[in-house]
């Protein structure tokens, strides 16, 4: 090779670079008030709710033997009306069952408690014999892919990340996920799932295909004879990387064959950046502009701009002007990068990209649900989420899809690997889920999310694991609105519409919010809701500061991002902050020549 392999970039799957991967192996203060007289009623939040966390809309009401509204309509439609009216609420007959009991309506909009306040009126009422909620129920059968049973990483209770749980709620359809890695080989368990990507390896010693980049990602191989990739590195086969990421995210489910893929109903956009002996920063630079929606030299348009970029690779070193303004620019183009922390046992403030800022930095943990014994740590990992540990035994690895060539492709198959590399399609999969359930989600909101609706870490970990194991079922209906914490606006918000002007390339104004009324702490998903007029919005940083003076980075300034305005919703764990007190935005223009008007700003509890 005519540069160093030192300067390439390699695979993240093993600390070893002689073994890359291991192929054997809205209430406000009144509802809160109307909430806590529902106890009161002693009525079980089983009889007031349709599904966990969520009222009923409607009641199924049985009215013992001899009582008109056992019978009659009418009689049945009069009483849910005086019922309603003595519980304040509108409740109306909707039909008969065919075993007798009628069906009442309670409408879209009541709580728990008001639920519970009418529920209490028809168990008052010596006519009843039952009232029950008419509960929501949702597909649970696991699904029929012949190989599903040995996925623990999605299922089992211990360190399994409760993937199951989510895929009621949302499959990750509509939503593109970027794989910059080896390419894809092609697998009978993800083609369905695949668009248009690009190969962005632009040195053909590298690219092991025979020509530079062109609209082909296909895998030709990666594999390298000993000394190849540098003095001293043995040999090693193809590793056929890309394509078990691939599967980890989106392989083909309920089709009777392979794996089940975390976000099954999303497409895979293969951008292929490494080959031989690793890949150049500049190739996967460009890959990463591309995939968000930028606009490259030499490259067409992208016609499957990505909302979600999985980079299960790295090399050590600080993160680059060069790799973080490209990743700066997607994040503020609305695209969620995540990216491996990297198998060097190490703390992932010493490996790229791992350690760049607006990533969401993975580590690995094993099948007890403690640090894989390769998985960097430290305090910029963001969250942990299975990547396995084949030394304890090989089905206690990652399982996703492959091909058998030991150079070049072969017939597919399937294959446990164990990595921080396996660890971030879990993650990128759980993204795709997020973004399907909920399109109007921005990256920061993403990642606040997916760490407020963590839950701690089964098995040990020293150096730091990042917010926890990852939750996707808790996670999902979080932002969709179905349960959890720490998801999508609701509740109180207080806005100021109070014009401000920001100077060109001056000191920083701020506008702000003084927040009332509240008890506690501001909460782990703090929505702050921001309308910025600015013609460079690069120049831009962007703080909220909290009561107590500590400030919360919105958004850094970059200098490639030239789009204008600043309109979007960011997500701040504020758990730490007295909700009560003085909010503000503080905006500051560093760069010259262009102009801009802070319109308003909100935030929502």
């Amino acid at each position: 090779m005519r540069t160093s392999p030192a300067l390439r970039r390699k695979l993240i799957s093993v600390a070893a670079v002689s073994a890359a991967l291991l192929t054997a192996a809205s209430t406000a203060t009144s509802a809160a008030a109307r909430e806590t007289v529902s106890e009161g009623l002693a009525v079980p939040a089983a009889q007031t709710e349709a599904a966990p966390g969520a009222p009923a809309e409607r009641l199924i009401v049985g009215y013992k033997s001899g009582s008109a509204e056992a019978t009659s309509n009418p009689a049945a439609e009069a009483d849910a009306a005086a019922k309603g009216k003595e519980a304040g609420e509108d409740v109306d007959f909707r039909r008969r069952l065919g075993t007798g009991a009628a069906l009442v309506d309670l409408g879209d909009d009541l709580t728990r408690a008001d639920v519970a306040d009418v529920v209490d009126r028809y168990r008052a009422d010596p006519q009843v014999a039952y009232v029950v909620p008419d509960r929501l129920n949702k597909p649970k059968a696991d699904p029929d892919d012949t190989e599903y049973a040995k996925q623990w990483d999605l299922f089992e209770s211990t360190a399994g990340m409760n993937v199951p749980g989510a895929w009621a709620t949302s499959t990750g359809t509509g939503v593109t996920v970027a794989v910059i890695d080896t390419g894809y080989v092609t697998h009978s368990d993800l083609a369905a799932n695949i668009v248009a990507g690009y190969d962005f390896i632009a040195d053909t010693a590298v690219s092991a295909d025979g020509d530079g980049r062109d609209g082909n990602p296909a895998d030709p191989g990666d594999y390298y004879a000993a000394n190849e990739c540098g003095s001293g590195i043995p040999a090693s086969n193809s590793s056929w990387h890309g394509t078990h990421v691939a599967g980890t995210i989106a392989a083909v489910t309920n089709n009777g064959k392979g794996v089940a893929g975390i976000a099954y109903g999303a497409k895979i956009s293969p951008l292929r950046v490494l080959g031989k002996c690793g890949g150049y920063d500049s190739d996967i630079i460009d890959a990463i502009t591309w995939a968000s929606g930028g606009t490259v030299s030499g490259v067409p348009a992208n016609s499957n701009i990505a909302k979600v970029i999985n980079m299960s690779l790295g090399g050590d070193g600080a993160c680059t002007s060069a790799t973080q303004s490209a990743i700066t620019a997607a994040v503020n183009r609305g695209t969620t990068v995540v990216v491996a922390a990297g198998n060097d046992n190490d703390n992932v403030a010493n490996h790229s990209p791992g350690n760049c800022n607006n990533v969401i930095s993975v580590g690995a943990t094993n099948r007890t649900g403690a640090k894989a014994s390769y998985s960097n740590y430290g305090s910029l990992v963001d969250i942990s989420a299975p990547g396995g540990q084949t030394s304890t035994g090989t089905a206690n690895g990652i399982l996703s899809t492959l091909n058998s060539g030991a150079k070049t492709p072969s017939s597919e198959s399937y294959a446990y690997y164990q990595g921080t590399s396996m660890a971030t399609p879990h993650i990128a999969g759980l993204v795709a889920l997020m973004k399907s359930a909920n399109s109007s989600l921005t990256p920061a909101q993403i990642e606040a999310a997916i760490k407020s609706n963590a839950r701690p870490l089964p098995g040990a970990c020293s150096g730091g694991c990042g917010a926890g194991l990852a939750d996707a079922a808790r996670t999902v209906q979080a932002v969709s609105g179905s349960g959890g914490s720490g998801g999508t606006p609701g509740g109180t918000t207080y806005s100021s519409t109070t014009a401000v002007a920001i100077p060109d390339n001056g000191s920083a104004v701020e506008s702000p919010i003084t927040v009332t009324g509240r008890t506690g702490n501001a909460p782990a998903a703090l929505q702050v809701g921001v309308d910025i007029t600015h013609t460079y919005r690069g120049d831009l940083v962007v703080d909220l500061v909290a009561p107590d003076g500590t400030a919360y980075r919105l958004k850094a300034a970059s200098s490639s991002d030239s789009a204008d305005d600043v309109i979007t919703t960011y997500s701040v764990n504020a758990s730490a902050e007295t909700a009560n007190g003085t909010w503000k935005l503080r905006v500051q223009d560093t760069a010259a020549q262009d102009t801009g008007r802070l319109n308003g700003w909100k935030l929502t509890f």
